[in-house]
């Protein structure tokens, strides 16, 4: 949980440049890009630059990173162009996170399903 970067981490090495990544916006602290599996006609992903394994650990640990990912995700949404979106964190294997790199999917582009909460 340290914050530092980690070298088995995917999202690690795409903050670092070794791996290519759809960019759409980057800051000091947040780089968001294109998911390689879109499950919507926009989906972007946005991660902090530094390593914390989900976003309670992020949050915890660098508030401030913590809502500039969100005011990332929302300034990814109105360049977009989307009026409607969904910004999911998925939260430990169980709840569907894969890589664990704290990160907030932005999903819209059309009427997602109803049932996802």
């Amino acid at each position: 949980m340290s914050g530092e970067p980690q070298a088995d981490c995917l999202f690690c090495k795409i903050v670092a440049g070794e791996i290519p990544a759809t960019v759409v916006r980057k800051t000091e602290h947040t780089l968001a890009f294109r998911d390689i599996h879109p499950q919507a006609p926009t989906h972007i992903l946005v991660i902090p630059h530094v390593h914390y394994p989900n976003a309670a650990a992020l949050a915890a640990a660098e508030p401030l990173i913590a809502a500039e990912l969100l005011t990332e995700a929302g300034a990814v949404a109105a360049d977009e162009g989307l009026a409607d979106y969904r910004l999911i964190f998925n939260t430990g294997a169980g709840a569907g996170q894969t890589i664990f790199h704290a990160h907030v999917h932005v999903l819209g582009g059309r009427p997602l399903r109803e049932g996802m909460v």
